[in-house]
This record gives structure tokens, sequence and C-alpha cells, in this order.
């Protein structure tokens, strides 16, 4: 299933690199310096790839790995990209179902999940998440022990925890995308009510990814201008529950575009496309992702993997920003982090 070889034309594999290329005088074989970027992206639903497409389209690879289980479809993809090369920056794209291909990755990307059941709890499906986190994780981390993971299946904030365990990474090296879409998200949703661009919104949704979690009102900020301490001191009045109208649509977008598309994909391919970059060209970019707590605002209930306004940069996590929350903010991230250690003490991990 691996792409063909460089400079091999026909079924009897002729090479003609040597013949249509000559060498320049005095020309030095390539540095070993040079480097060569490989992410890998497991998964090959809608999810993983977007991701992928959106990983090609921003020039981030120069190689791209392509792992799923279904050989047919993962074939099927990978001829679909590679047939677009001549739209593209130039990046090898390379699937297959074994693992071997992964092998030093910068970045792996993982985006498999099992899909719920009609009627299934949320328990269980964590279950047969785990078990399958089980055959990817070990194996990523045996063929790129250097590699940074990137997790986005759900509920990405337990299985990034999980994805630490099987790995035995330092945390720095395992980050979940957690809320970074959420807070895109959000940016929106206030540009949308101020008629700004959203870029000029600085704005976080922290904790969960999910139902729990908690909107930094406090600190949005247009144009440098905080929000909040702006309307106090003009003596425009707001209501709380307008605030919380604008967070529970933002919980809720995702479930708005599942029910009218059947899934997610483009939004959340750029987000971690915009992860990617920031890791792998060092941008030291903050990023509101699932990072490990414990020791943040209070958290020391346990490890906890949640969402934190973080720097990211090629070492992975590089740091928290220590963003001031209200007391009220800092509880609710603590309430946020008590309900997925909740969920995870049933694992017996």
């Amino acid at each position: 299933m691996h792409k063909s070889t460089s400079g091999s034309l026909g079924p009897s594999g002729l090479d003609l690199t040597q013949a249509f290329f000559k060498p320049i005088s005095g020309a030095a074989s390539p540095s070993s310096t040079k480097r060569h970027t490989k992410i890998s992206v497991i998964g090959a639903g809608n999810v993983g790839m977007a991701i992928a497409q959106t990983i090609l389209t921003q020039d981030l690879a120069d190689e791209l790995v392509l792992v799923d289980a279904k050989p047919e479809k993962l074939r099927g993809e990978m001829l679909d990209l590679q047939h677009a090369a001549a739209f593209l920056p130039r990046t090898k794209i390379i699937a297959d179902v074994d693992y071997a291909v992964t092998v030093g990755s910068d970045l792996c990307i993982v985006t498999a999940g099992a899909r719920q059941i009609p009627g299934e709890s949320r328990l269980n499906l964590l279950h047969r998440n785990v078990a399958l986190f089980r055959n990817v994780i070990p194996p990523l981390a045996k063929y790129s022990p250097d590699t940074i993971l990137l997790i986005v299946s759900n509920p990405v904030d337990i299985l990034t925890y999980v994805a630490w365990k099987l790995s035995g990474f330092p945390s720095n090296r395992v980050v979940g995308s957690g809320t970074n879409l959420d807070s895109s998200r959000f940016r929106f949703l206030i540009a949308d009510h101020l008629d700004v661009n959203a870029q000029d919104v600085q704005a976080y949704i922290v904790g969960e990814h999910g139902d729990s979690s908690v909107a930094l009102w406090s600190s949005i900020s247009v144009g440098g201008v905080p929000v909040l301490s702006f309307l106090d001191k003009q003596e425009i009045a707001y209501e709380k529950e307008t605030l919380e109208s604008i967070h529970k649509v933002v919980i809720d977008s995702a479930y708005e575009v599942i029910s009218l598309k059947g899934y997610t994909s483009w939004a959340i391919g750029y987000s971690v496309a915009a992860l990617a970059w920031s890791i792998l060209r060092d941008q030291r970019k903050i990023h509101p992702v699932s990072v490990l707590a414990k020791g943040f605002y209070g958290v020391d209930g346990g490890d906890v993997f949640l969402s934190l306004p973080a720097q990211l940069g090629r070492g992975g996590v590089l740091g928290v920003t220590n963003v001031h929350l209200t007391d009220e903010e800092a509880q609710r991230l603590r309430d946020s982090a008590n309900t997925i250690l909740e969920q995870q003490s049933q694992l017996g991990l």
C-alpha cells in the first residue's frame, strides 16, 4: 500500500532519476542536519481525513502517513490525496495498516475511536475506546519514541490521559486537542455579536471538552480592550444570562453540526492543523489544549488532563499561561476536573 518508489516508472521499476538529472560540478551530499518533518494520522475517518487534507494544503509535512484498520478505504484515501499532487506542496504520502510506517514521526495525531452504539452508555463507550487505545498508543511509542502525541479522539481529555499512561511519555509530549475548537467557536460568536474580526477577539473556553467546560468571561478582550471591564466602566448593563446563553451555543455547536451533516470535520481539521503548526514550527503560540492540569488553579485531586491556555512549541507543551480566573471560574474549573476524574476512576488504569 506504500507510495511507489521515487524515480521509478513502469512495471519493471526502471529508475530514471540518475538519467533525468545530472549533478552540478562540485556538489556535496545533502546536509544531514536538514529537517525532514513527518506526521502520522491514525484513523482515516471524516475527522482524520479533514486533518490530513488541511496539513497538506498548509505545507506542514514532508511526509504524511495514514494508518487505519480498513485497508481498502485507506488505499482509496491515499490515492485520492496523491492524485492532487499537482495542486499541493510536495509531500510524500504513505498509507498502511501496519504501524511500522509511522517510524520516526515528529507528530502522531490520533483520531481513531469507537462509535457509540444506540443505547450504549458513555462509560461502556469509554471502555471500548480505552481497549482500542491499547492497540494504538504502544506501537506509536515503539516506532517513534521521541514523537509528540496529539489526541483528537473523544472523550479527548480522558483519552489523552490514557495515551499518557500507555505511552510512558513525559507529560509535555502528550497533548489533547481539548477546547481549542470550542474557543474558536466562542471567539466567532463574540465577534459576530460585536461585528469584528474573530482574530481580534481573545477568549478562552477551558476545562473539559464537553458540558462542564468553563467560559473565561473575565479575561475576554477585543482589540486589547477587556470587554467586561469596559462595560462596567461605561456603566453599560449586561445580563449574566446572555453570557451563559453564548457559552451554551458553544457547547451545543458540535451537536448541531452533527444533526445537520452527520459529523464534524472541517473545523476540527483546521483546529488540529493550527496545533500542528505551532508545535512543529516552534511558534510558541498559546492554545487552550488538554494538558496535565494537576497543580494549576487548585486542581489537585489526581492526575487529570483538561484544557488550559498553554504555550506550544517543538518540545510540545512548554508551559501553562498564568491567566487570571475569578473565584467562580476557578471553582467551575475544579468542578470540571472532578467530573473527568470521576469517569477516570472507573477505568482501572
